[in-house]
């Protein structure tokens, strides 16, 4: 069976606690994401953190789809759109509490009650690197700056 996305719910979960506990709330915003309309000269790294408080925006929408509401930046108000997919994440702003989701994918389409498409099991290919010979040892991992 089939599910529809779980995020639009755990965003309005989350958009509630946060409000009820008195901080304001942040959605983090993919804004290269296929129909966000979002003001471009706020965007960062491909990215926009956008405060959805009741005191900062105008009908805020949470639907199953997308975020939208009316908001003012630099004072010029602006209808901002931000369809599920390209929410990042929603967290407080003033302690960071919230959640930071994975990209969405499509599930993989189930295998026909034939099993004509069960896909055939392999062993994966140990890891390549110096003293590994196949016997399960992880590559050691180091911090890149």
């Amino acid at each position: 069976m089939t599910m529809t996305s779980s995020r639009p719910y755990i965003i309005r979960a989350l958009y509630e606690w946060i409000v009820e506990n008195d901080c304001t709330p942040y959605i983090l915003v993919n804004a290269y994401e296929d129909g966000v309309e979002v003001p471009q000269e706020h965007v960062k790294d491909g990215q926009i953190i956008l405060n959805i408080s009741p005191v900062a925006v105008q009908d805020l929408n949470l639907a199953d789809e997308s975020i939208d509401f009316e908001g003012r930046f630099a004072g010029i108000p602006k209808r901002v759109l931000v369809p599920m997919p390209a929410i990042l994440g929603i967290y407080a702003k003033e302690n960071g509490q919230g959640m930071i989701f994975d990209p969405e994918v499509s599930p993989p389409e189930p295998p026909t009650p034939d099993g004509g498409d069960t896909p055939t099991p392999t062993k994966p290919d140990p890891m390549p690197g110096p003293g590994n010979k196949g016997g399960g040892k992880k590559p050691p991992l180091r911090l890149v700056k």
